[in-house]
């Protein structure tokens, strides 16, 4: 899938989360075809996070349905 994520990209990405969605190109197109509201949420959860290494296994989670998506 192709997207133009500049147009949607959130203007408080945490860095972490933006360097893990450029690792896994499938979580990154799944994040940026989410509503607004849910890449509000999975920021606000990275906010939890302590690692690069757990950044890394969310990211990879949102495309194997780990994080509930509402």
């Amino acid at each position: 899938m192709d997207i133009d994520r500049s147009k949607i990209y959130p203007p408080d990405m945490p860095m972490g989360l933006d360097i893990a969605l450029a690792k896994n190109d499938t979580a990154a197109d799944y994040f940026y075809t989410l509503p607004e509201a849910e890449q509000k949420r999975i920021i606000d959860h990275t906010h939890t996070i302590e690692s690069k290494e757990e950044m890394q296994a969310f990211v990879d989670s949102l495309v194997k349905n780990d994080f509930p998506v509402s």
